[in-house]
């Protein structure tokens, strides 16, 4: 595994980083998600990112991971990052969702109880929320530093201009922003537009989330909806998004991938750390043998110019 200084930073993250947002909560095989967090580590992989809501049920993703952290990884504590993030819904009620300080500070602690840690390296703001003063959100972030609950902060989906805000708000309380979180693949690259060059420009590093369009780049929709899919269930990819067009695109970039002797997942991750200005890609995982396959992206991360072009003409609609 290599690492990437994250912005200017002193802080190295791996270029693949395991998120817990699917397959690590309650409802799954618990021995399958320890198998997965145990095989990332001894394949390099020292960041976990995790949420108050990460599922499902919301929350049990962080106490499945402070259960494999304490039952086999706690003496390596030191030797990896874990992050943590509040934003979207934690609980019923005002106080339990959105950007205040009444919410980022209390879903911190209860964060820290679940996973049973001290401190979190990284902990986000995971949206950005309009009806609350982004200073507001800011310090709390601060003051979560401050009070040795976290050692970095981050933002995660936050509109360029209010990243900047952000950044600016931050680096004058002498908390910088270490990283930011957002949406970004193949065939969705708003925010390599908008958000990565004002990481750049603030010195902060960029993780790329749903590198794999939640499975659009992948071998497996190649030849339609195989049953049991993400697609079969109706959760954050639904039938109706596996157009005909989907496939035929799917198939052209699958044509570059083999060229390159990778399978369409690998090249997609591939292409996210070719991006200047990319930290990590946050994989997510439901097997082992699905992880290793991403974890091998890193054996070709470079590109000519002419697969880049490929590519583009590739997903053009």
């Amino acid at each position: 595994m290599d690492y990437r200084f994250s912005g200017k930073s002193g802080l190295q993250l791996p270029l693949v980083s395991l998120g817990l947002w699917h397959n690590f909560g309650s409802v799954d095989p618990y021995e399958n998600a320890r198998a997965m967090l145990l095989h990332a580590w001894e394949n390099g992989v020292t960041h976990f990112d995790i949420a108050n809501n990460y599922g499902p049920e919301p929350c049990s993703a962080e106490k499945t991971f402070g259960r494999v952290l304490k039952e086999d990884l706690f003496a390596h504590r030191d030797q990896m990052i874990v992050s943590s993030k509040a934003g979207y819904w934690g609980w019923d009620g005002p106080y339990g969702n959105g950007g205040s300080r009444k919410y980022l500070i209390a879903s911190c602690d209860q964060s820290l109880k679940r996973t049973g840690l001290e401190y979190f390296d990284i902990f986000y703001s995971h949206r950005y929320d309009p009806e609350t003063p982004i200073e507001e959100t800011m310090q709390a972030l601060v003051d979560i530093v401050r009070a040795g609950k976290a050692l970095y902060v981050g933002i995660s989906n936050y509109p360029a201009d209010k990243q900047k805000e952000a950044c600016e708000y931050l680096r004058q309380a002498h908390v910088p922003c270490l990283i930011g979180q957002y949406k970004a693949n193949i065939i969705a690259q708003q925010t390599l537009i908008e958000n990565l060059p004002v990481a750049i420009e603030q010195g902060t590093g960029f993780i790329c989330f749903s590198p794999l369009a939640q499975g659009l780049l992948t071998d497996r929709y190649l030849n339609g909806i195989p049953e049991g899919s993400r697609a079969t269930k109706e959760v954050f990819l639904h039938r109706a998004q596996i157009t005909q067009e989907v496939v035929e695109r799917s198939q052209r970039l699958n044509q570059i991938a083999q060229k390159r002797g990778q399978s369409l997942a690998q090249m997609a991750l591939a292409w996210l750390l070719a991006q200047k200005g990319v930290t990590s890609v946050l994989i997510g995982a439901s097997s082992v043998n699905q992880l290793d396959n991403n974890l091998h992206a890193l054996d070709n991360t470079t590109f000519t110019q002419q697969e880049l072009d490929a590519i583009n003409e590739a997903i053009k609609e």
